[in-house]
């Protein structure tokens, strides 16, 4: 019953939050903004509760990276939204519009989509990230966060919702489930009577329930099998300097190389120097037979490492006669995220653009940029993997819908 009081209110909020100007919707944003900076000792301290749960759990390393928050975060989290609240509001914006030969014009309008639910695990900056991009686009918000992250979630929502309050807004713009169990989590995904999209964020294992199990229409935030392919061109300090960001500057991460794909004729420049470089990192090396030739130390990789998202310090190496091999191999196994080629061949890079299936490819250049406030959005809701409504980092526009608009002076349809 609490949740169907959760989804009515949110509901109820959609007229009037779907109603505020652009420039209120901005104030709420940098006040938000401002009281995260103020409030970040109570996050902080929030935060140090879930932390202490997670080590007495054992907790994985990169998952207790994702679920903590510090002074640098916190600042990160306000600027967020003070980017967000500086973008171009794409609600009420009008496209397409096209006169028929009947006098009609016709065109579509940008509005929002309603209400927008996230399901989400131990990630506390999604928190302000959600409702900075939701109430930008005129959106309500119910989150759910996962029980690991639930002391934090809970101080940053009631920050949120105060600045939401002080500056005369609906505070149900903005709401927390805060039952983390099982249970609860399916209720909501059944909550299609209150709820207009769906969206999770967190591991395989949490996007494959939602996707499964919802009967509100769900956007597939993907987990990440990330590649780089490094062809026969290659520039081998690039192609270093590259891998060891995708694969080591956050492991934690969906955008993290998992890993590498190399020409077979560039085996005996790159894989000596790279397994160099990434020994600063202790990262281990699981190899197919004709790159564990040219490595120190690397344990024979199997069929099921081609398909795995590590998350650790773990890469393995895959070694292909052509760039068609590589492309073929990617996308028999990639999760559709980010995908790179080093290459210094022109017609190489535009094959691989074309050919690999995945929201975002690079051309020299890490997988780690796969982000919305990297892209210039300020922040993302999620990177979708899958093809319909949006793909890629979502940002403002992915969290709109259209409806068509008619000008008309008088006419009938015969």
């Amino acid at each position: 019953m609490m949740l169907e009081e959760t989804g009515k209110r949110a509901r109820s909020a959609v007229p009037a939050v779907s109603a505020l100007d652009t420039a209120v919707r901005n104030a709420v944003l940098l006040t938000a903004a401002s009281y995260l900076e103020r409030d970040a000792e109570k996050l902080l301290a929030a935060n140090g509760e879930d932390r202490k749960r997670a080590e007495e759990k054992g907790m994985k390393p990169a998952l207790l990276d994702r679920l903590t928050l510090n002074s640098e975060r916190i600042a990160g989290m306000a600027e967020g939204l003070r980017t967000v609240a500086a973008l171009e509001d794409p609600v009420g914006s009008v496209s397409s519009m096209n006169r028929r030969p009947n006098g009609l014009l016709i065109g579509r309008m940008r509005v929002p989509i309603g209400v927008i639910g996230v399901i989400y695990e131990a990630r506390p900056n999604v928190t302000s990230d959600v409702f900075g991009l939701c109430f930008k686009t005129g959106n309500v918000t119910i989150l759910k966060g996962g029980s690991d992250a639930l002391s934090s979630n809970r101080v940053c929502t009631q920050i949120l919702r105060e600045a939401l309050r002080d500056c005369g807004v609906c505070e149900d713009a903005l709401q927390l489930i805060e039952d983390t169990s099982r249970e609860t989590a399916v209720a909501f995904m059944h909550l299609d009577k209150y709820v207009d999209l769906l969206i999770p964020r967190g591991g395989a294992g949490l996007i494959r329930t939602v996707v499964r199990e919802s009967s509100i229409p769900v956007i597939e935030t993907g987990t990440g099998n990330c590649h780089v392919y490094v062809d026969e061109t290659a520039d081998i300090e690039m192609a270093v300097n590259i891998i060891f960001n995708a694969k080591t500057q956050r492991i934690g991460v969906c955008n993290a190389e998992e890993s590498l794909v190399v020409h077979r004729d560039i085996r005996s420049a790159l894989l000596p120097a790279l397994e160099e470089k990434l020994r600063e990192k202790q990262v281990e090396l699981r190899a197919d037979e004709a790159a564990a030739e040219y490595l120190a130390s690397s344990v024979p990789a199997t069929e099921e490492d081609w398909g795995t998202e590590y998350l650790d310090y773990i890469l393995s190496i895959k070694t292909v006669d052509s760039l068609e091999e590589a492309i073929r191999h990617i996308n028999t196994y990639n999760t559709g995220h980010s995908e790179a080629i080093v290459t210094q061949n022109y017609e190489h890079a535009q094959k691989f653009l074309r050919e690999v299936d995945a929201a975002a490819v690079y051309v020299n250049a890490s997988t780690r940029f796969t982000d919305g406030f990297e892209f210039g959005f300020g922040a993302e809701i999620g990177i979708s993997t899958q093809k319909l409504h949006a793909r890629g980092p979502m940002g403002l526009e992915a969290l709109t819908t259209y409806k068509y608009i008619i000008y008309g002076d008088g006419q009938i349809r015969g």
